[in-house]
């Protein structure tokens, strides 16, 4: 399927770059985290610090780092300190591409985030801050079609014990029907349609503004283009490469391919020579009847 470009105008809240655009913005930046998450979690949050796009490197080459679409940080002043410490954090993710194993994703996530709070020889765990990974999908995680799934951890055999590791996980599916509000599906349905028929409430009406403030800026159109650019070419690259697969595929029945020919097939970058290609590939019956047939398409 072709990709089909948006303007800025027309994404919705659950798009990565509008999601990130709000919650980096330097005007509404904070003031859109904290309405969402207050929203989602049904609770009020204090003062916040926020990171889009933040990029947690993995402890060495050989591991694997990750990148969080928003981080956010809530303070609170401790007793007997005057620095304010960090007591929660919230990873916010949406997730438009369904993806295996979004469990073990988020578990390894959780993993990286937590490693940032804790120094080199520090023993003291319990500095470390509560944490809420929280994942909003257009698909449902779990196939019970709730609105929200809340994970924590528990003990098998005595499962009324409280096990306090402060990790929470939090699927919210914006389609779901089940164990929620009216409010909260609201909400979600908002985020996924972020059109002036969804705003329903008050609290969609300030992010619905949010939303209008930062489609308007000037800068946020200029990184919009770029990105959208950006996007396009991978996604050509993409294309090029799996038709280049393909005949590679084809031939490699046929014999062995020669690296100048691998290479020819490689740089070519116009899709409508690939194509062709492809089909001439899949009819040939040798790698040198294909070779003839490519030298005289070009000729």
């Amino acid at each position: 399927m072709a990709y089909q470009k948006r303007t800025l105008e027309e994404l919705n809240v659950m798009d990565d770059f509008l999601f990130s655009a709000l919650a980096s913005d330097r005007y509404v930046g904070a003031p859109f985290c904290r309405v969402l998450l207050s929203a989602l979690l049904q609770r009020s949050i204090g003062k916040i610090r926020v990171v889009a796009q933040h990029a947690v490197p993995g402890s060495s080459p050989a591991y694997r780092g990750i990148r969080m679409d928003v981080q956010v940080e809530e303070f609170e002043n401790c007793s007997g300190k005057e620095k304010e410490m960090v007591v929660n954090v919230y990873d916010l993710e949406p997730h438009l591409q369904k993806r295996e194993n979004l469990a073990r994703h988020n578990r390894f996530y959780q993993a990286k985030i937590d490693s940032r709070y804790m120094s080199s020889g520090e023993d003291d765990f319990s500095i470390l801050p509560n944490l809420y990974v929280i994942t909003i999908t257009d698909f449902d995680p779990f196939g019970e079609n709730y609105m929200m799934y809340t994970v924590q951890n528990h003990c098998l055999e005595v499962p009324s014990m409280k096990y306090e590791d402060g990790v929470q996980f939090v699927y919210f599916y914006t389609r779901g029907q089940k164990g929620g509000s009216q409010e909260l599906q609201e909400l979600l349905r908002y985020l996924q349609n972020s059109t002036e028929q969804n705003v329903r409430n008050e609290t969609i009406r300030k992010i619905h503004g949010f939303v209008n403030q930062v489609k308007v800026s000037p800068e946020v159109k200029q990184e919009y283009m770029t990105f959208e650019h950006y996007v396009w070419l991978r996604r050509q690259e993409a294309a090029q490469e799996t038709q280049v697969e393909n005949i590679l595929e084809f031939l490699g029945d046929l014999g062995d391919v020669s690296d100048d020919l691998k290479k020819r097939l490689e740089d070519e970058d116009d899709m409508k020579k690939l194509r062709k290609w492809c089909k001439l590939a899949a009819r040939a019956k040798s790698i040198q009847e294909f070779q003839v047939q490519l030298d005289d398409a070009e000729n």
